[in-house]
This record gives C-alpha cells, sequence and structure tokens, in this order.
C-alpha cells in the first residue's frame, strides 16, 4: 500500500516525576507502551512510542521525571530526559495541576528557551475544582509556550484536542516507523518492565527504587506455551524476604499480575519463573546498570 504520511515529526514528554507523562503517552498512542505506577521515578528510561495515523506519524519519546540525582541510576535517568528535546520538533512540558511546585517553575522556565513548538500540558484537571484550576491557568498565562492546556490523561479529557495541535506542529517529513509499530523497545525490555511494574505496585514505599529486572531466558515462543526466566534484584538481604513474602505470598503476586500482562503482549500463555537475587548497592554499579538496559 502507498504511503501516505506527509507530515511526521518527534514529540519530546517532560516533566518532574509522577506528573502522569506516561500515561498521558500511554493514553495519546492508545495502548500500553510505558509502564505506569504512583511511585515516583517509575520510568527508568527514555520510552518511545508511534502513533501512525492516516497521513502523519508522531514519534512520542517519554522520559525520567527529572527529579536530584542521588546515585549513577538516577544520573542515567536524568541524561536521558535531558537528551530527549534535542532533534525534537515539539516539546510537552507536563505538570500536576493538584500540586504545582518550584521545581515544576524552574522546568517551564528552562524548558521555554528551546527553539521549537512548546505546549505546557496542566494534567489531572479532574482532581482539583474548577476555581482553583482557572486560577492555576491564569498563573501560566505568560509563559512562554505556544499553547497552555488542560488535560485528564487518565481520564482522557481534552485529549482530542491535544492531540489536533500536536498534528498541526507536525513539519513534512517521512513515516519513519512500520504503521503497526507502537513503540522501539524490544520484547525482553517489556516484558522486564511489566515485571517491576507488579513490583512497584505491591511492595512497601522503600524497596521498589531498589528493584531491578534481568530477562534471562525466553523459549518456546510460537508453541502455545512460552517460558520465561527472570532475575528480580534487590539491594538488601532483608528486601530480598519481602519480595518474597511469607510462603512466598508477594512472589506469587508480582509473577501472576506480571504474567497476565505477557500474555497479552505475547499473545501466548506464560510459565514465568521468577529469582529473587540481592545485588549491594547495584544503583550505583555501572556493570550492574549496563546489564539491566540502563
Amino acid at each position: 500500500m502507498e504511503n501516505k504520511v506527509t507530515n511526521s515529526g518527534f514529540a519530546a514528554i517532560i516533566g518532574r516525576p509522577n506528573v502522569g507523562k506516561s500515561t498521558l503517552m500511554n493514553a495519546l498512542i492508545g495502548e500500553k507502551v510505558a509502564i505506569v505506577s504512583p511511585r515516583s521515578q517509575t520510568t527508568r528510561n527514555r520510552i518511545m512510542g508511534i502513533l501512525t495515523g492516516e497521513d502523519y506519524q508522531v514519534v512520542f519519546l517519554d522520559t525520567p521525571g527529572l527529579h536530584t540525582p542521588r546515585n549513577k541510576l538516577g544520573e542515567s535517568m536524568i541524561k536521558a530526559a535531558k537528551e530527549a528535546p534535542d532533534g525534537a520538533d515539539i516539546l510537552l512540558v507536563i505538570l500536576d495541576a493538584s500540586e504545582v511546585r518550584d521545581a515544576d517553575r524552574k522546568i517551564i522556565e528552562e524548558y521555554a528557551r528551546l527553539p521549537m513548538r512548546k505546549a505546557l500540558v496542566v494534567n489531572k484537571l479532574d482532581t482539583v475544582p474548577h476555581d482553583q484550576l482557572m486560577a492555576l491557568m491564569n498563573t501560566l498565562n505568560d509563559a512562554q509556550y505556544d499553547e497552555v492546556i488542560p488535560i485528564s490523561a487518565l481520564k482522557r479529557k481534552n485529549l482530542d484536542r491535544l492531540a489536533d495541535i500536536i498534528r498541526g506542529w507536525l513539519p513534512e517529513g517521512p513515516q519513519y516507523f512500520p504503521e503497526d509499530m507502537i513503540t522501539d523497545q524490544p520484547e525482553r525490555f517489556l516484558i522486564a518492565e511489566m515485571i517491576r511494574e507488579k513490583a512497584l505496585r505491591n511492595l512497601r514505599e522503600e524497596i521498589p527504587h531498589g528493584v531491578g529486572v534481568e530477562i534471562l531466558e525466553i523459549s518456546g515462543q510460537g508453541t502455545g506455551m512460552v517460558t520465561i526466566h527472570a532475575n528480580v534484584y534487590c539491594e538488601r538481604a532483608s528486601h530480598k524476604g519481602i519480595l518474597i513474602g511469607k510462603q512466598g505470598a508477594m512472589l506469587r503476586t508480582i509473577g501472576e499480575r506480571a504474567r497476565a500482562d505477557i500474555e497479552r503482549l505475547l499473545g501466548e500463555r506464560v510459565n514465568l519463573q521468577l529469582w529473587i537475587k540481592v545485588r549491594e548497592d547495584w544503583r550505583n554499579r555501572q556493570d550492574d546498570l549496563n546489564t539491566l538496559g540502563y
């Protein structure tokens, strides 16, 4: 079929942690490409999501939240976030309508200088009263952005308008990726992220940031039963017991919920085998970061 794409471009999504960047990208694409959780710093890599329409293609770049790094993993995350706008055609700076901090205003000011089309996206409009939202919008009107738009990525409010704005800003360009491709991430990465997401959603506050997942083996694809072996790393021996849980209950919960997502991804039944390993201070060890894809 003849390629009809005439406009295409890259849209970087940035903001501080937990403002809804990944939820927004997933909502705009209509597929779950990036994992989400209530925890801050859920996204650790630059994640690409691809939306292809009849005559356009948008390549979204979801990024880790901008924060002050405390270890080598944090430094890697900040590097990925700050490099994302390089070469992008569009910039989406995301705020949480219920909690605009000084850090947000510093981000707004810093990225206002970039020479590209820019939107200030005020997310989670459904979490604040209308009067409070309007007062916030008034304080943002002087920001040097092409658009200031309130949305709810989770409830999909005002997303059509944001999507129209993005499409209108696309320059002429080719179709960079096949029309059925929604991310550049390999299956192994997506599977590891699905496992990590379930750990994030089920573990206590102090543990999730120290969890990493390594896929050891994937076998049996195409047979109807895929077997996956994966290591789940934590930083302390005490955390290992919490990850396993009483009589293995926590590990079973993580495994069962991750398996359901992985089966939807692969379209086959999955036998998921998880092994808990302790790697002390792995977030500060470059070899460990490389092994886990950071």
